[in-house]
């Protein structure tokens, strides 16, 4: 058996019955080094990069110890994005699907607080949310915390970074001074020490470092002469490696609209991701993003935190990041799970000495690739392989994947490869077609019923 192996820690049978029916092998480094400590009651400091399964390792240490017939809130994760906190829901749901009765709420902005009231008025178990709503709640009475036995912070840096260090605060006032507190970061900022030195006792801190430089991600580096030559570097990018999925990575909401708009008017399939942005536009981008019916997305560092895409083909640093440790949290969200990764990174001589000293943090020289010839720029640009169907039926409606599937191929020019991702939420539904068959998809969806009902359509990329 592995020294690595779920086996070996002291988890309940249930538990890892269903590690293993999930395919969980052994546990990544992250895991094996925490969850230990975890299960033990102690307070733990974490350093990984997204995507090192730091959620199953908190998961699977509230999930432990949870009394299931206590229905009191009796763990609390705070996530600096609604889109985060669904993700971590969602996981804890699946990893909790073998124990009985064990209720999850998310607590965030963008969904009407009387529907969050309603289900904490229930019994819930384990509360995930954002910091501001979730403030809210403990102000106005509706969400309690007496019974409290874990605060997990997923994200520290970015929630700091957004604006909720008093947030934080405020919520550490409510919550009972005997409890574990658990804390996960990419990065380990002077900002994170504080908190953790306010809201922590006697943490073991785990840091697992970066395996970036291995041949999972390739990292190619452009010398540009001024900013003026950054589109157009870019797009030679684009052009040249015609990824399905990439994240271009700005340090600003003002760039991210500009290069956001400028790309667009290429006829790239590009939308933006800033703070700015409504809850249902951020949404409704991501889930674009993710079935491929945009291509591109351009975000701050913030915003594209907590984004949960498998497979991205390429990150551009549009500029140099403004530290080495949130350079290598960019480029880890490509060349995951085994695949390759490519990531490309712009700078100019204002930004020399970030590059060396970027250079030292990776433990390598950097040295300027050759941008691709200036003859692609007359190539034209190309577009996502699918596009995006609005359906104004969700869950409440009972609206099921396979529903859709079999309306969609009833039609006889659309099969089963023509449907990619769908995805149902509370109230509407998406369904990413391809490209040439999604007016025939919208036309037949239009005027065929799903599950015995006519919905409206629409188109949305």
């Amino acid at each position: 058996m592995s020294d690595t192996s779920f086996q070996n820690i002291a988890l309940n049978q249930q538990l890892l019955s269903n590690i293993e029916s999930l395919g969980y092998k052994s546990m990544t480094p992250i895991q094996a080094e925490s969850l230990p400590a975890i299960l033990d009651g102690i307070d733990v400091i974490g350093q990984a990069k997204t995507g090192s399964g730091k959620t199953a390792a908190f998961g699977l240490g509230i999930l432990q110890k949870l009394d299931a017939k206590n229905f009191n809130v009796q763990s609390l994760v705070l996530c600096p994005t609604r889109e985060l906190a669904e993700q971590v829901a969602e996981d804890i749901r699946t990893l909790a699907r073998t124990l009985a009765n064990i209720k999850v709420a998310v607590v965030c902005g963008g969904i009407p607080k009387k529907i969050q009231t309603a289900s904490l008025a229930n019994g819930v178990h384990i509360v995930i949310g954002t910091p501001g709503r979730v403030e809210e709640h403990l102000e106005q009475g509706t969400l309690e915390l007496a019974q409290l036995e874990t605060l997990v912070l997923d994200e520290a840096d970015r929630m700091l970074d957004m604006g909720f260090q008093p947030s934080i605060d405020a919520i550490a006032d409510y919550l009972p001074k005997q409890r574990q507190n658990l804390l996960f970061s990419a990065t380990f900022p002077e900002s994170i020490e504080s908190i953790a030195s306010r809201l922590m006792l006697k943490p073991k801190h785990v840091k697992i470092e970066s395996d970036h430089l291995d041949s999972d991600i390739s990292q190619n580096f452009y010398k540009i002469q001024d900013d003026s030559q950054r589109l157009s570097a870019t797009r030679l990018l684009l052009l040249e490696n015609r990824p399905d999925s990439t994240v271009i990575f700005c340090n600003t909401k003002k760039e991210v609209k500009e290069i956001a708009g400028e790309l667009r008017k290429f006829g790239f399939s590009v939308l933006p991701l800033h703070g700015d942005l409504d809850q249902i536009d951020r949404d409704q981008a991501l889930i674009q993003f993710a079935n491929k019916s945009i291509s591109i997305l351009v975000a701050t560092d913030v915003a594209g935190r907590g984004l949960d895409i498998e497979a991205l083909d390429l990150v551009i640093n549009y500029h140099t990041a403004s530290d080495p440790e949130t350079h290598v949290h960019r480029i880890g969200r490509t060349g995951r799970a085994g695949n390759q990764g490519l990531a490309c990174s712009l700078y100019s001589d204002k930004e020399v000495f970030k590059i060396k000293r970027l250079g030292e943090h990776l433990g390598f020289k950097i040295e300027a690739h050759k941008l691709p010839d200036l003859a692609l720029l007359k190539q034209p640009s190309f577009k996502a392989p699918m596009a995006t169907l609005q359906i104004s039926g969700g869950k409440k409606n009972k609206v099921r994947p396979g529903d859709i599937v079999g309306t969609l191929t009833n039609h006889p020019d659309i099969n089963g490869d023509d449907i990619g991702k769908i995805k149902v939420a509370a109230n509407w539904s998406y369904v990413a077609v391809r490209r040439n068959h999604v007016d025939s998809a919208l036309r037949h969806l239009s005027q065929e019923k799903i599950k015995g009902r006519k919905y409206k359509i629409k188109r949305i990329s």
